[in-house]
């Protein structure tokens, strides 16, 4: 392991470089997490938001062990790829403020920041076991079981809640378009079904009687 004063080299290099990574990605969403909850309204996910704000401040604390045990001190590296799902999720807040389909792109957003994690954390527990830092790695790994739990908590809230009241979001707004244009486009297809066998019936009535001439 490298010294305070030593330049690290190679893996060790990539994992101090990552660990900087997902430290100042944490803090991000350590922020982002408290507006997806209030911006929630199903409050199963409301609570799975607040839950992880709570795990994340945890996940911090490891990280600072993690600095600690590499001999460098707890600083954050700008994270382009967490700034990108944050904003992406800040823009599905703002767009679809009033629609059903609000609680969907909220658990979306907060699955894309949590596939990014454990992709991150993944790594960086290969690396140090690689390494042998084992106390690293089992830090790491730790929160990584977090980062997985919060996935699956998010997938059965999508599965069982937050995408079926999206879609029958959908449904109300179809039938309310419906209400509005004074019937529905399946009455409307009877009624041009009735008017066209009403205009063929004449033709064959006339047809039979010229034929009867």
């Amino acid at each position: 392991m490298a010294t305070k004063n030593q330049e690290s080299t190679g893996l060790l290099k990539l994992l101090e470089d990552q660990v900087a990574d997902i430290y100042y990605a944490e803090k991000q969403l350590l922020k982002a997490l408290p507006k997806m909850a209030k911006a929630a309204s199903n409050d199963e996910l409301r609570t799975a938001f607040t839950d992880h704000a709570e795990e994340t401040k945890g996940q911090l604390e490891r990280l600072e062990q993690v600095f600690e045990a590499l001999g460098k001190p707890a600083k954050g590296k700008k994270c382009p790829a967490i700034d990108g799902i944050l904003e992406e999720g800040n823009e599905i807040m703002d767009e679809f403020a009033d629609d059903a389909a609000l609680d969907a792109g909220l658990v979306a957003a907060g699955q894309k920041a949590e596939h990014y994690e454990i992709a991150s954390y993944g790594s960086m527990c290969a690396w140090a076991e690689q390494l042998g830092l084992d106390e690293v790695a089992a830090l790491l790994n730790e929160t990584l079981e977090e980062e997985k739990g919060a996935d699956e908590k998010l997938t059965e809230i999508a599965e069982s809640v937050v995408n079926i009241e999206a879609e029958e979001g959908d449904e109300e707004d179809e039938e309310e378009l419906v209400d509005a244009g004074g019937g529905s486009s399946r009455n409307s297809k009877a009624n041009a079904s009735n008017n066209k066998s009403t205009t063929k019936a004449p033709a064959k009535g006339a047809s039979a009687k010229n034929g009867k001439r």
